[in-house]
């Protein structure tokens, strides 16, 4: 096959790939689940109200987002509560992270990652969980159940003995804050951080000092305003939305769309519950040695989505102590630090369906990086090492181009001899190919093979915070976007016109050969819109493809077989 035909092909099938991802990336309105008009509205922190028929509660507008747990896990599931006043801001630093944690509750209300800019060249740090008019994404936790000190009438304010904590050279910092209930139980929710890290452990220590025992279990859940999804363009689509793990779904987007049509409610072993954003996650990993309820709830009136998780509830001697322990993460998707925390996490950097292979060209990536220092020569090696995995391929493809083009002469005989005797001229044209050792489709074989290694490739970039603001050379400055001054897909289309004036081809139909010649010009438009590390892997692919092509030729012409270019 002529491969510049297959290039053709390529060019439709990497258009029709984009076209169904655009499709697949809108609102899943046919999705099977409760009749949003048909549910009430609710307000902030979820609250639990258990139904045998149902499993899923029915909110009000009175309802809480704080969780109440009656006795089991299967029926806590958190609610909005009525007292929204905060208390005092305390602010926690280490050398990734900056927090700051309201005392009413002890909730994450603003999270700024430290070595992560807003935007490329600018001083402001990238914000994950934040809380501004009329917009929101907090990290809520606390304790519910029969005793529990998160209710629908308000939580619990703790106090703290700094407003300010600072990691400064220490590996690790412990921020304790304190609550002390009229009955005596003494709560410490203590956060723990550790240098470097961007998952915090957040543990609540119940010391009951009353003459009963208590009943208390843990939750944690996201709150967000459920604007844009965020889906960004055809060509860089991104997701912003919920997520989570089971059992039953190692990996589970959730979208704004999902929780406004049903309530997720899931009890399972391990699990855990996330918000995503392009290059971010938020996560909350409750204890994996248990069984936990994840859920979700959409607080109507805010225009707020919640995702969360609740633990077993937890029966507590009088005159004993016991902690409730999990994490949360705030920070880019560090595959391996996600798959340190919980099973399934580093799935949140969505490959899609060439994870498979996304997942090995990401570890090169990444292993080629440390040598060189520069993710603009990582790719360009990654590239090399492909072209010449590829080299035998892409040999046998132009030996065959070769060839065809030998025995065109004798190919245009058997048509003039069988004219419209297509089973004849089959016939006659199998025997002559098992005469001339030629393989008609050699010469696509290898372009194909690079049609999946380039949407593997492309969803690397896409979707590992790396290649985010990754500077190369001159003026490619972020990797990960398109090449502001467009250099690089105009000298992709030009190596692509190079490599068609160097290809021999049989084509004789003059629209085919239009269509050809324009293939160059509609790449280039194509490509105007890809990430830079994109193209550049697609430049130097052609730029070595010319350069096999003419030392292929050479060895040929030694060889009789004489490929001239069109």
């Amino acid at each position: 096959m002529d491969s510049r035909r297959t290039l053709l092909l390529i060019l439709l099938l990497v258009l029709s790939f984009f076209m169904f991802q655009q499709w697949q990336n809108k609102d899943p309105a046919s999705a099977p689940g409760i009749d949003s008009t048909s549910m009430p509205e609710a307000s902030g922190i979820p609250q639990a109200q258990a139904e045998p028929e149902s499993g899923i509660p029915q909110t009000t507008a009175s309802e809480s987002s704080v969780p109440s747990a009656a006795g089991a896990a299967a029926d806590a599931i958190p609610r909005e509560e009525t007292s929204t006043a905060s208390g005092d801001i305390i602010r926690i630093r280490t050398d990734v992270l900056d927090l700051q944690i309201d005392l009413r509750g002890g909730d994450i209300i603003r999270s700024e990652l430290l070595n992560h800019a807003e935007e490329l060249g600018k001083p402001e740090r990238y914000t994950i969980l934040f809380q501004r008019t009329g917009q929101v994404h907090v990290a809520q936790s606390g304790l519910v159940g029969r005793d529990g000190t998160d209710t629908a009438e308000g939580r619990p304010l703790y106090r703290a003995t700094n407003s300010n904590f600072d990691i400064g050279s220490n590996d690790s910092l412990r921020v304790p804050l304190t609550y002390q209930r009229e009955d005596g139980t003494l709560i410490t929710k203590e956060f723990i951080l550790t240098r470097g890290d961007y998952a915090v452990e957040v543990r609540h220590i119940v010391e009951n000092q009353t003459d009963d025992a208590l009943q208390m279990a843990l939750y944690g859940q996201l709150k967000q305003t459920m604007i844009n999804g965020g889906r960004g363009s055809m060509f860089m689509p991104t997701y912003r939305g919920a997520a989570y793990s089971s059992s039953n779904n190692r990996y589970k987007k959730y979208s704004f769309s999902d929780i406004e049509k049903r309530n997720l409610n899931e009890t399972t072993p391990a699990g855990w519950v996330a918000m995503l954003e392009h290059y971010f996650v938020t996560a909350w990993v409750p204890d994996q040695e248990a069984d936990n309820r994840l859920y979700s709830s959409h607080l109507r009136a805010a225009g707020d989505g919640v995702v969360g998780f609740v633990g077993p509830t937890i029966r507590i001697p009088a005159g004993e102590a016991t902690e409730f322990v999990s994490h949360i993460y705030m920070g880019p998707k560090d595959q391996e630090r996600l798959a340190q925390l919980a099973n399934h996490l580093n799935l949140t950097v969505d490959y899609g369906f060439l994870w498979w292979l996304a997942q090995p060209i990401h570890w090169l990536l990444s292993f080629l990086y440390t040598f060189v220092q520069n993710w603009g020569v990582a790719i360009i090696l990654v590239t090399l090492v492909v072209k010449g995995l590829l080299y035998p391929l892409t040999k046998a493809q132009y030996t065959s181009m070769a060839k065809m083009r030998k025995i065109a002469p004798r190919m245009k005989e058997l048509k003039e001899r069988f004219g419209d005797d297509r089973q004849k001229m089959s016939q006659a044209m199998m025997k002559m190919y098992q005469e001339e050792k030629v393989n008609p489709l050699g010469g696509c074989l290898p372009m194909l093979l690079q049609l999946p290694i380039f949407l593997a490739l492309y969803w690397v970039l896409l979707e590992s915070p790396e290649i985010r603001h990754a500077n190369f050379m001159l003026w490619i400055s972020d990797l990960s976007s398109r090449d502001p001054l467009f250099i690089l897909p105009l000298l992709m289309g030009a190596s692509m016109y190079l490599m068609q004036r160097l290809q021999p081809t049989p084509v004789t139909d003059p629209m085919q050969q239009k269509i050809l010649q324009w293939m160059p010009v509609v790449f280039t438009v194509f490509f105007l819109f890809f990430p830079a590390g994109l193209v550049l892997y697609w430049l130097v692919s052609n730029l070595i493809s010319i350069a096999q092509m003419l030392w292929i030729y050479r060895q040929l012409d030694k060889k009789g077989l004489g490929v001239k270019k069109a």
